[in-house]
């Protein structure tokens, strides 16, 4: 049997692996919980985008339906808790040329359409987004916010 020298054991690869993996594997946990984390606020960021837009094609429907709009934002997102959804309708010129718009309850049209007017929905919904882990310099709370319009025939 042939003994190793010393020097032969510091030049072995025994164990490098190992101690690669006791390097990186900090990095890599690092990555996933910042890719899960991220991929968190974006899934909330598609539910509030869609919640407003699904109240606001309630309201297109329905303008004078304002709690209608806010029970369709909440319908559309039931995996999150959504704040403030709020929906407001009002009038203006159907062509679009003036930005002459009267808010609800519409009792007149505006004075600069000729003949006609159509309703305005506008609808504004919050998600609150908090993080799973502290992340340095980024906050653990964050209010994601969403708009939508959309018009419907008027008078």
């Amino acid at each position: 049997m042939k003994r190793r020298s010393r020097f032969n054991l510091l030049r072995g690869e025994h164990g490098a692996s190992l101690l690669e993996l006791a390097l990186l594997l900090p990095l890599f946990l690092l990555l996933i919980l910042g890719a899960v984390d991220f991929g968190r606020a974006f899934y909330l960021s598609i539910e509030v985008a869609g919640a407003a837009r699904a109240a606001a094609v309630y309201g297109a429907r329905n303008p004078t339906d304002i709690t209608g709009m806010e029970n369709a934002a909440n319908k559309d997102a039931p995996n999150v808790t959504l704040s403030f959804p709020t929906a407001t309708y009002g009038c203006e010129c159907p062509y679009g040329t003036t930005s002459t718009y009267i808010a609800a309850p519409c009792a007149s049209k505006p004075a600069s359409c000729t003949n006609t007017w159509v309703y305005r929905v506008d609808v504004t919904v919050q998600g609150t987004y908090k993080t799973l882990f502290p992340w340095p310099k980024i906050p653990s709370s964050m209010t994601l916010t969403s708009a939508a319009s959309m018009r419907s025939a008027g008078s």
